[in-house]
Parts: C-alpha cells; sequence; structure tokens
C-alpha cells in the first residue's frame, strides 16, 4: 500500500492541511473513548456484581417480604401478616430442606442511627448466633463475639470512622438517653453485594440475645439462609420449601430466592444502562462523521484540477475514489489510534473512580471494548467518504480542466 502513488497522494493532502484534518479526527478520537470507555465502565461493574454475588451462590434466601398482586392497577401489597419468618416456617423451613442444607442460619436485622464518640453515623445492625457468624463473615481483625455486649463491625464503618478494637459505639439516636452500648471486639472483612442479601459493609453484627433483649421480636427472623450442599440441587429445594411454608399461593408467607435472580435482575438493569451510554456516546460519531464528510468535499472541491489531468491521462475511476478512501482511511487510523490509546487511560480512570477496582479492566470482556470502538471509529471515518470519493471519480474530466 505504502508504493501505491495514490496512497502518497493521499497522505500528501493529509499533510497539507495537517491541522483540518487533525481537528476532523476529534471527533472520532472522542467517539472512541465514548463507546470504549464507557463500555468497559458498564462491563466492570457487571463483573464486580457477579463476583460479589457468587459469595453467596449456594444460599437460599427466605424473607417474610413476599409481594401479590391486587386488582388490575392497583399496587402490589404485602401479602405477610408477621413482621418476619416466624418459629413455625422456620421448622417448616428445615423440613423441607432436610438433609440438603450444610446450614440454617436465622438473622435479625435493623436500620439505626450511632454515636461513635461525638460523630453520628447510620448503618445496620444485623443479630445473629455468635457460631454462625464465622460460616458466611470473614473476621479480618479481632475475634468472634464472645460477651453479651460485644459487636463486629463492617470494613466501611470501621475506614470511615477510624475503629479500632476496643472502640465502643452508641446505638439509637442522640435524643435517646439510654443509649445502648456496645464494644468493638472485631472488624470484618469487606464482603460487598453478596449473594445471600447480607451486606455487613456498613453494618454493625451483635450477637442474638443482645438484639432481641434490645429491639424485640425474639423467633421472628428477618431473613433465613437455606446454605445448600450441592448448588445443582438448589432449585429443587427452593420448590420443596415453598411447597411446604406457602401453603396459600394467593397470599404467600415467604418470598424465596438465590442470588441467581438477584444477578439476573441487576444484570438486566446494568445491559440497559451500559446499551444508553453507548448510544449517547454513538451521536459523537455522527457529529465526527459529518465533519469528516465535510472535510473530504472540501478536499474534493480544493482538487478539481488534480482530479481532471488525472482523468485525462487515463487514470481509471476506480484509481482515483481509491485516493479519497486512503484519505478517509488515513483519518480514521489517526483518530482511532488516539481514541484507543486515551481509552485505556480515561477508561481506567473511570472504573478506577466509579467502582473503586480495576480487577477487572483488563479481562477481554472488557478490554475487547477498545478495538471494538476503534474498528466503528473506522468505518464510520470510511463511510464518510464514500460519497465524496464516488463525486470526485464521476467527474468529467474537460470540465473538471476548465475550473478555477
Amino acid at each position: 500500500m505504502i508504493r501505491d502513488i495514490f496512497f502518497n497522494l493521499s497522505v500528501r493532502s493529509v499533510r497539507l492541511n495537517f491541522l483540518r484534518s487533525v481537528l476532523a479526527s476529534v471527533g472520532i478520537v472522542i467517539g472512541v473513548v465514548a463507546i470504549s470507555a464507557m463500555g468497559m465502565l458498564g462491563t466492570n461493574m457487571q463483573l464486580e456484581v457477579k463476583d460479589q454475588l457468587s459469595a453467596g451462590a449456594n444460599t437460599i434466601v427466605i424473607t417474610a417480604d413476599a409481594v401479590r398482586m391486587g386488582p388490575p392497577g392497583s399496587a402490589p401489597v404485602s401479602s405477610s401478616s408477621a413482621s418476619g419468618v416466624t418459629k413455625n416456617e422456620l421448622a417448616k423451613i428445615k423440613a423441607a430442606a432436610g438433609e440438603n442444607s450444610s446450614a440454617i442460619i436465622t438473622l435479625y436485622s435493623t436500620n439505626t442511627e450511632f454515636v461513635l464518640g461525638s460523630v453520628p453515623g447510620r448503618g445496620s445492625v444485623y443479630g445473629l448466633d455468635p457460631d454462625d457468624i464465622t460460616k458466611f463473615l470473614t473476621i479480618e481483625n479481632g475475634t468472634n463475639i464472645v460477651g453479651i455486649n460485644d459487636a463486629l463491625v463492617g470494613s466501611s464503618i470501621a475506614s470511615n470512622f477510624n475503629l479500632k478494637i476496643g472502640s465502643r459505639i452508641k446505638l439509637g439516636s442522640e435524643s435517646d438517653s439510654s443509649r445502648p452500648v456496645v464494644k468493638i471486639v472485631g472488624i470484618l472483612k469487606e464482603r460487598g453485594m453478596a449473594g445471600d442479601n447480607v451486606n455487613t459493609d456498613n453494618a454493625i453484627v451483635v450477637s442474638k440475645d443482645w438484639y432481641t433483649n434490645q429491639y424485640g421480636g425474639k423467633d421472628t427472623y428477618s431473613q433465613v439462609n437455606v446454605v445448600v450442599k450441592n448448588i445443582d440441587n438448589i432449585t429443587q429445594i427452593e420448590s420443596a420449601i415453598d411447597e411446604k411454608v406457602n401453603t396459600d399461593k394467593k397470599t404467600p408467607a415467604v418470598r424465596i430466592s438465590d442470588s441467581s435472580s438477584r444477578l439476573a435482575t441487576i444484570t438486566s438493569s446494568l445491559e440497559t444502562m451500559t446499551t444508553f451510554i453507548l448510544a449517547i456516546g454513538a451521536i459523537s460519531l455522527v457529529v465526527a462523521a459529518t465533519s469528516i464528510f465535510n472535510v473530504m468535499m472540501m478536499s474534493v472541491n480544493e482538487r478539481v484540477q488534480e482530479i481532471g489531468i488525472l482523468l485525462s491521462i487515463g487514470t481509471e475511476r476506480g484509481e482515483v475514489r481509491r485516493m479519497f478512501l486512503y484519505e478517509a482511511l488515513i483519518l480514521g487510523l489517526l483518530g482511532a489510534g488516539a481514541g484507543g490509546l486515551m481509552s485505556l487511560l480515561i477508561g481506567w480512570s473511570v472504573v478506577n473512580a466509579m467502582i473503586g477496582t480495576t480487577a477487572y479492566f483488563f479481562l477481554p470482556a472488557s478490554i475487547a471494548y477498545v478495538p471494538a470502538g476503534m474498528l466503528v471509529g473506522m468505518v464510520v471515518c470510511i463511510a464518510s467518504g464514500l460519497y465524496p470519493a464516488w463525486r470526485a471519480s464521476n467527474m468529467d474530466p474537460i470540465d473538471a480542466l476548465r475550473s478555477e
């Protein structure tokens, strides 16, 4: 291609109008960056969610917030009269799960205000049996709960408030004069949005006895987690629990779910968001196509006599078309190349800022958006040069030579 005289003429045209060519390529750069960076952001978010939910992939989550549909046009309403899973329902769950479960974990939860020294905050409080804590939570520093007033804190609270082992937390609003105090004996490892629907990063974990003494609701659990031995049997176990507990199908007593259903919902939402963002990025390529088209038409108009000379000495019309398509290709290579490099830098920065980790950035599903964006940018450039190239090749040589 380098030895092709028509390619050399295209390079000369770009070089003589270098500033104009660079400005035209800027639109391609912006389009490539928009498509690549936003595509990588969406993919990294999906990979992060999948990784977090996989932590509880073998866990069935049962809550008392089952929803039934009302009459047409009305809003869904809660079908559960209880504020949680009752002791009787728990017995049925255990019977339905049988030997297929490796653990059945009950927990209480609520949201509350708290005070660390003189600094107020807000987060979740989980009440758990201390023996169940180590089954699905990891204590990064300190020890497990032993005393009645012992507590564990999530990584986010510990980081935000600079907490250490031995720190004390007052639970409840500042207007409450009898706020209970718990002592931190351990700090939990960062967990994120796990598949068992328990996010302890911004939470305080206490014993279930302390929780029920403070908030009441003994034997009425906020959530029951059934950890299955074989993940391949999870659907059958869910059906068995549903058959045993939700005897009235019109008004089910509990909602039964696992990470796969939540993952499908979240992934679908993220894919929709990513598609929307990519569509916005594609608008910049439409603007870039207009700019490239304008530059190519200017190039044709400025070189009318040159085109007339080439055609009059026997140059084939296909070769003239090729000369201008080469010029569009060069502009595409400049824009796509610069856009690809900038996509890596900007994409890495955006992913790190929005998600907080770049662990998935260089995985094939993520990095594939860079060559994809570059390819789209080049196709847009070449497509924008098709009409100008056709117009140049179909000029009448005599009329072209007469032009001034």
